[in-house]
């Protein structure tokens, strides 16, 4: 049977599924309505397709390790609420993904995406398909992966999920080099209110610094501090402001006498911080705010 525009157009307005998958679903079922419609809903196509415009602003955060290939996997995924969020279900997807992204180094999220899951999957699949059973929009906003090859890596995960750490650090592997690079991990996560951006204050952006520095003048100016002492001010605010953002720098969360730096170095000599990632779930999203008054409002209004 010749399958017409106007029958995918049709099927498409009666499911919200894309355009592809509706003429997928007239071929596969000999151009009839209701059964494509039923074909849609099995395959969780038509489900997702409506909740595709909701918001999904909460989530977690979710790593995985991969002991044999030493390479770890850092992914937020998010759902539209918290509950889903602590779901079995949400967190088994949540490890499946970062496990694909170990096992197949995608360039971006698309290609994650489109990369094959199984023999009958593709990591899309595997969403829509968890979309129509868990009932709310789901979506893989970012990951990082780090290939420790001679250096050791390692993951913390924070809260549940609220914030993700990947640490990768050199040094003589054993004991103490798997503790010390667990403390630099929860160092990282525990970070508050100022989330570390840096190893070390070599890395900081010369123009955030320049921006940085030019703040701190204009807040000594505004504190009616002269001139012939505002650089001296900013000098000291400037290391003050390394001890922010340059985790090395920061006061150690178990001894706040000593740096992480020089903690590392007690404990093992010789080892380093090669590179970081930290994710705080839903940071910079923007939430959708329930006004229950304005909710009953609409549907006393729309019942007249």
């Amino acid at each position: 049977m010749t399958i017409t525009a106007a029958m995918v157009k049709e099927l498409r307005e009666r499911t919200a599924a894309g355009m592809m998958d509706c003429k997928k679903a007239l071929v596969e079922t000999d151009g009839d309505m209701e059964k494509a419609a039923d074909y849609l809903r099995e395959k969780g196509l038509a489900s997702a397709a409506k909740k595709a415009g909701r918001i999904a602003a909460e989530g977690a955060v979710g790593a995985y390790y991969c002991d044999k290939c030493n390479t770890a996997a850092l992914v937020e995924l998010n759902c539209e609420t918290d509950f889903v969020a602590k779901t079995d279900e949400f967190k088994g997807l949540l490890n499946d993904i970062a496990m694909q992204v170990v096992k197949t180094d995608p360039a971006d999220v698309e290609t994650l995406l489109a990369s094959q899951f199984d023999e009958k999957q593709t990591v899309q699949d595997l969403i829509t398909a968890k979309v129509a059973t868990i009932g709310e929009k789901i979506t893989v906003r970012r990951f990082a992966r780090f290939a420790g090859n001679d250096n050791k890596v390692d993951t913390y995960i924070h809260m549940g999920g609220t914030v993700g750490v990947m640490v990768e650090m050199s040094g003589e592997k054993g004991d103490a080099l798997n503790a010390v690079i667990h403390d630099v991990a929860l160092q990282i996560a525990a970070a508050s209110p100022v989330a570390p951006e840096y190893v070390r204050r070599s890395e900081v952006d010369p123009a955030h610094l320049e921006h940085e520095k030019a703040i701190l003048a204009a807040q000594a100016r505004e504190e009616g501090k002269p001139e012939k002492i505002i650089e001296k001010m900013v000098e000291g605010r400037v290391a003050k402001f390394y001890k922010e953002i340059c985790v090395l720098e920061q006061p150690f969360v178990k001894d706040m006498d000593i740096s992480v730096e020089k903690m590392i170095q007690q404990k093992v000599p010789g080892a380093d911080v090669v590179r970081f990632v930290r994710y705080k779930m839903g940071e910079g999203l923007t939430k959708k705010v329930n006004d229950l008054a304005a909710e009953v409002a609409a549907q006393t209004a729309g019942a007249k």
